[in-house]
């Protein structure tokens, strides 16, 4: 299951940059800075699929674990700076922006691939995964052993 998730967020992300690259998207970060970013993005998203599967091993259908990740999704990434620049908030929507963790991996992403620093973004990006991958492993091991 894990490897699945691996390989699609792959495909996805070389999709969305070859999509990018038809728009007329230049990294300054070269191909170093592509890689790194997309590496990045791969090492939260596997932090991010255990959450996933605990939902799954609790969930009834397979319905029920789509909606309630997009329920999850949704509004963090729009919480984040993916869309909107945070400095055009209002102070109380900048400070939850700023602990979003999407807006961390969007920030570093951002440098990575424009070759500028990324270091405490990146920094976030990687206890934000540990933090997801040591609660939710765990958990994740202990339900499947509990439906078994």
């Amino acid at each position: 299951m894990m490897i699945a998730d691996a390989a699609r967020y792959t495909v996805a992300a070389l999709v969305v940059l070859a999509l990018g690259f038809a728009l007329g998207f230049r990294p300054d970060g070269g191909p170093l800075g592509i890689v790194v970013a997309v590496g990045l993005l791969l090492v939260f998203c596997f932090s991010l699929s255990w959450v996933w599967m605990v939902l799954g091993l609790k969930a009834q259908t397979p319905e029920t674990v789509m909606q309630m990740s997009m329920t999850v999704l949704f509004p963090l990434t729009f919480a984040s700076n993916v869309f909107v620049d945070p400095s055009t908030m209002p102070g109380w929507a900048q400070v939850i922006v700023d602990v979003n963790p999407i807006t961390h991996l969007t920030t570093a992403s951002r440098a990575l691939m424009h070759g500028t620093s990324a270091g405490s973004s990146i920094v976030w990006v990687l206890l934000w995964s540990a933090a997801l991958v040591a609660i939710f492993a765990p958990l994740t091991m202990r339900l499947y052993n509990d439906e078994r």
